[in-house]
């Protein structure tokens, strides 16, 4: 049985219409017609929803259809990929961080009389920069390409 037939027979067992269930779930009356017609599937949380509603097993729910279980896949690694992306996106920055720090104290040693040396010795400053954006800039790509073709 599919999601939309399974959600309208439960609804219909409790006698309720759309616009009671809509409300129930805190959504318009237009999106449980949608569901149930197959037009469109409700989010995760919202099947959560249902399940505790009509008492079923999200199991129930989701194995009932096919492209439903598709879309909550879908949906679940979208939401791991801000946080991916957002761990490359700072290691990028922290690179191009350093090595503004590093440009900065040769810019001021070349035109002042001052000599500001920088802790951590002239490996990490001469590479750390360029190892972080690399990783960074790689990994983001790579993230942005994986998460293109699913």
């Amino acid at each position: 049985m599919i999601f939309g037939t399974k959600l309208k027979a439960e609804r219909n067992k409790m006698e309720w219409s759309q616009e009671e269930l809509a409300a129930k779930l805190f959504v318009s009356r237009q999106s449980v017609s949608k569901w149930e017609n197959g037009q469109n599937y409700p989010s995760i949380e919202v099947i959560i929803n249902i399940s505790d509603l009509f008492g079923l097993t999200i199991d129930e729910l989701l194995r009932s259809d096919e492209e439903l279980t598709k879309k909550v896949i879908r949906d679940s690694k979208k939401l791991a990929y801000p946080r991916l992306k957002l761990t490359f996106d700072v290691l990028f920055l922290a690179g191009v961080i350093l090595l503004a720090i590093k440009l900065g104290v040769l810019l001021l040693n070349g035109i002042t009389p001052l000599d500001i040396t920088l802790l951590g010795g002239k490996f990490l400053w001469n590479f750390g920069p360029l190892v972080l954006m690399v990783v960074g800039g790689a990994g983001s790509g790579i993230l942005k390409e994986k998460y293109k073709e699913d």
